[in-house]
């Protein structure tokens, strides 16, 4: 039984990867950060499936507890200094991108100068969940987080205008 369970994790997150290297490319630019929260994201999401009950997909659980891993992280990682183990480790590799690399990059710039809460609405909404999703997952109305998008909207216009 516990096989099952095992490899019907290992599979969803697999087939949900993205979102966890999405969550942690917004919130931590630097590639160390981000390979180190990324491997926090496994972790809990394995610690954590035990409480996942299938009342949402596996895609909006993930979500949520990649962008709780990632702002306890980012706060955790303020208060400490840390140092590098090794220069060479296993990583999980980055998503090929294709030709818009340039563009994305801004657009990820642009994304990494939102508030927390502002990029976990706009990164989910890039993701096409609905407003009710959205919700779910950051704890928020459904009509605050309309508002919020307008607004975040409105506001990397004018970053992307900038030029980042």
């Amino acid at each position: 039984m516990a096989d099952s369970v095992d490899s019907t994790f290992i599979q969803q997150v697999n087939t949900n990867l993205d979102i966890a290297r999405k969550v942690s490319r917004i919130y931590f630019p630097d590639v160390h950060d981000r390979e180190d929260v990324l491997q926090e994201m496994m972790y809990q999401l394995w610690k954590s499936y035990s409480s996942f009950d299938g009342r949402s997909q596996f895609s909006t659980w993930m979500y949520r507890v990649c962008l709780n891993t990632a702002l306890t992280y980012r706060r955790n990682k303020k208060r400490r200094k840390t140092e590098s183990l090794a220069l060479y480790h296993e990583n999980i590799p980055e998503s090929q991108s294709g030709n818009n690399e340039e563009a994305i990059s801004m657009l990820f710039r642009a994304i990494s100068s939102l508030s927390s809460v502002n990029k976990a609405i706009v990164l989910l909404y890039l993701e096409d969940l609905s407003y009710e999703e959205i919700a779910s997952i950051t704890g928020l109305t459904k009509s605050n987080v309309s508002v919020r998008l307008v607004r975040i909207k409105k506001e990397l216009e004018t970053l992307l205008k900038e030029k980042i």
